[in-house]
């Protein structure tokens, strides 16, 4: 939803860096491996020790240089193989960081609820992603709906960021909202591939 509203404007902020950035000589590919290594390694270091705030703002930092490998892939021209490294490596954050997040709550936190909820928010994350990926292979669309990466992020991040910040079940809270959410989503998807299939056959 917020690449609907958002992306214009972040494009005009963004868009100068990555130009820059690719004639400093970096490419688009570089900055995906970059970001996705970092928000991988610190999801999966400083969650499990129990490190919300230093984990959240890292993640957070790492997981935002994916706005501007978009932004180089713009001015330099996007690639088949460059979609397909941004998507893949989208679902490794993805799964890093809800898995921490379900280990810092089982480990931790002794919170199974929490654990749950991060788990369901982790397999509903990747089949959200699947379900376009698939349609998109199928000659159908899927986009859109309620909940996608960038509100996956935000939520998840601000839950661990308050609990970090001392307030207690916010990232219970916060991934049990982001389940539903990602629940009403998943079902959004699928039935626009429902539509749009039965408008191909007829």
């Amino acid at each position: 939803m917020l690449n609907i509203f958002a992306r214009a404007s972040v494009s005009r902020v963004t868009d100068p860096i990555g130009a820059a950035l690719v004639r400093a000589g970096l490419t688009p590919n570089a900055m995906t491996l970059i970001g996705t290594a970092g928000a991988f390694a610190c999801a999966l270091i400083f969650f499990p020790q129990g490190m919300l705030l230093v984990g959240t703002f890292t993640v957070w930092g790492f997981a935002m240089l994916d706005l501007l490998d978009g932004a180089m892939a713009r001015a330099k021209g996007s690639t088949p193989f460059g979609a397909v490294l941004d998507a893949t490596c989208d679902r490794l954050v993805d799964g890093a960081l809800f898995a921490a997040i379900a280990w810092w709550a089982f480990v931790v936190e002794g919170n199974q609820r929490a654990a749950a909820a991060a788990l369901i928010c982790l397999v509903l994350a990747q089949v959200i992603s699947y379900v376009k990926a698939r349609a998109e292979a199928s000659g159908l669309s899927a986009e859109g709906g309620l909940v996608e990466r960038a509100e996956r992020l935000i939520i998840a991040l601000v839950g661990t960021g308050i609990q970090g910040f001392g307030v207690p079940y916010s990232v219970e809270v916060s991934q049990w909202l982001l389940a539903a959410l990602s629940l009403v989503t998943l079902v959004q998807r699928v039935a626009a591939v429902s539509k749009g299939a039965r408008e191909a056959r007829s």
